[in-house]
């Protein structure tokens, strides 16, 4: 069985019958072997495909699954919560994109991880607000709040311990995000941000709030699980430049939410985030895959 060694992923695997290295899969994802083999040992979502002789090899669905677990913990959800959706991950395949590879302030995250696992909520707290408020939410978030939860999960892999850890952190981070104020808001419409259906998971969402205000951008924070309805009533309403709808999970990301928006003028800009979505059935929509795009396009909706 011949591997071809091409960049990305989408060549790598276009012939059925083909299959990835470890190697091949942490270079296409951005990521280290080594946490490709945590999350083997520790999760289970490894390697399918198998050769006497040989090493096992990624399949698409292996690879599917990696990357929707990846996209999860970019989203702020903990790992070993992370991983077992993953593992039950049967929606379409994810295209790899134009994946970055996870920056990060090494000497800060380390600080906060041996924070984090020495229970020491106060440290954690004033830090990341301090970078918060110094660098602000977008690299904070991409730099520090990431590499974190990543960190934190692979050590939890490695260990079986701390998911006490991973759910202190997630709360702190919650905690900080609220705190950043909108001073003078530079729209007169707010933005509209939802996270919907029965999406529970919600700390992206609220990291999209927080950056948006910190540019001056005011926004109608509707929080989880937000019934279409709600969103509908919101829109005729107000008429915001731009809305936002967020979905972690397949289930949740019905395409007939953003498609029965009320009709309003002008006319918002409409964005999905989150891997829930399906974008083979939400044609027509504009997708955005980090907070940095996110705040991008949301900006140029309110004219910035």
């Amino acid at each position: 069985m011949a591997i071809r060694r091409e960049d990305t992923y989408v060549e790598l695997v276009e012939e059925s019958q083909e299959f990835l290295s470890v190697a091949s899969v942490a270079r296409t994802m951005a990521i280290a072997p080594a946490t490709l083999r945590t999350w083997d040992r520790r999760y289970g979502l490894g390697p399918s495909a198998h050769e006497v002789g040989r090493h096992r090899r990624y399949s698409e669905a292996d690879v599917t699954k990696l990357l929707y677990m990846r996209r999860l913990i970019i989203s702020g959800v903990v790992p070993a919560e992370a991983a077992e959706m993953a593992k039950n991950y049967t929606g379409a395949r994810i295209e790899l994109g134009n994946i970055q590879p996870v920056q990060q302030r090494d000497e800060l995250v380390t600080s906060l991880f041996r924070a984090a696992y020495g229970l020491d909520e106060r440290f954690l707290e004033d830090a990341l607000s301090q970078s918060f408020a110094d660098d602000g939410v977008v690299k904070t978030w991409h730099e520090v709040v990431v590499p974190l939860m990543f960190k934190i999960g692979q050590e939890w892999a490695r260990t079986d311990t701390g998911v006490e850890v991973e759910h202190l952190l997630s709360e702190t981070v919650q905690r900080c995000l609220h705190r950043v104020e909108l001073k003078s808001a530079v729209n007169t419409r707010p933005v509209v941000l939802a996270a919907v259906s029965e999406e529970q998971h919600s700390l992206a969402l609220l990291a999209v709030k927080a950056a948006l205000a910190e540019k001056g951008i005011a926004s109608y924070y509707l929080g989880a699980r937000t019934p279409g309805e709600a969103i509908n009533a919101i829109v005729s309403r107000v008429g915001p430049p731009a809305i936002f709808l967020w979905a972690l999970l397949p289930e949740n990301a019905d395409p007939h939410i953003f498609q029965n928006l009320p009709k309003v003028r002008p006319a918002p800009r409409i964005l999905l985030g989150g891997p829930g979505w399906d974008r083979d059935a939400c044609a027509g929509a504009q997708f955005v895959d980090d907070l940095a795009s996110t705040c991008e396009e949301i900006s140029r909706a309110v004219g910035l």
